[in-house]
């Protein structure tokens, strides 16, 4: 049998196959919350693990860069020292007082440099010290948060176990119920879903108001869209509207006022008991 057009389907075919569709796709959405808030505080975790991984690569640079300063100052605090030997050794051999002093000075300079040196180094290991620290708490944060994105990971990859055979036969369904839509009014009803809060781009009339933002639809609209001659949409809120009926819902029948009529029956009995007295 030749697939039908979906331009040649009528309104209430169109209607019928969007509210297919759109129950299709709302049971997908329930399953997708029924993982709440998981894949967001797995996506949070990532992201915070990896921030922390940055920091804590930038720290054990700081740490490297530190420790090549203690390496590069222990080495010249070994050349200031053979320095120091040998300017001592020269002393031994001056011949004026103008080199005495200009080796003593040396040897001075290079007493200062060894200090300052050290003082560099004490430094340098008091910052490795505090990096090292902050390295190790930055490292245990990382562990926490490994292991809690662990269990959330588990948490999401059980929900999506559970629901992702159902939800793969919902999506074709969606996919089948697309082929048999024209693309106009897809795309109209696909952009009216998206915009919505809750999902909804097709509802039915309940209680003579919108199914989606529940404001009051007049008589003569409802009976336009009962009518099934063209696609409606509400004024309010934009979405397109159908009957109860062909959403398969029973509608809700006004509650009748049985203790009002009676009160009008005996009214009337009464008044026309009066008007006829010779009845009596």
């Amino acid at each position: 049998m030749a697939k039908k057009d979906p331009t040649d389907l009528s309104v209430e075919e169109k209607l019928k196959t969007l509210y297919q569709m759109q129950t299709a796709l709302s049971a997908i959405d329930e399953k997708r919350a029924l993982r709440g808030e998981l894949p967001l505080e797995v996506q949070d975790l990532e992201d915070e693990i990896e921030g922390l991984t940055t920091r804590v690569e930038k720290i054990q640079h700081d740490i490297d860069e530190f420790q090549k300063a203690v390496t590069q100052k222990k080495g010249e605090i070994i050349d200031a020292k053979a320095s120091v030997e040998r300017y001592q050794n020269q002393l031994n051999e001056v011949k004026n007082n103008r080199e005495y002093d200009t080796l003593s000075k040396e040897i001075e300079f290079q007493t200062l440099e060894i200090e300052l040196c050290n003082k560099k180094i004490n430094e340098a290991q008091v910052r490795i010290e505090e990096k090292q620290k902050e390295l190790e708490a930055n490292q245990a944060i990382i562990a926490d948060r490994q292991s809690d994105l662990e269990l959330k990971k588990s948490e999401l990859d059980e929900i999506m176990e559970e629901t992702r055979a159902e939800e793969e036969k919902l999506k074709a369904k969606v996919k089948d119920l697309e082929t048999k839509i024209e693309p106009r009014l897809l795309a109209s009803f696909k952009r009216i879903r998206k915009n919505a809060r809750n999902g909804l781009g097709i509802v039915y009339v309940q209680r003579d108001a919108c199914g989606g933002c529940f404001n009051k639809i007049p008589p003569q609209r409802q009976l336009d869209i009962k009518m099934h001659k063209k696609i409606i949409v509400c004024e309010y809120c934009g979405r397109i509207m159908i009957d109860p009926e062909l959403a398969g819902v029973k509608p809700d029948k006004p509650v009748e006022e049985k203790k009002t009529r009676k009160r009008s029956i005996r009214k009337t009995t009464k008044k026309a008991a009066e008007e006829n007295p010779e009845e009596d």
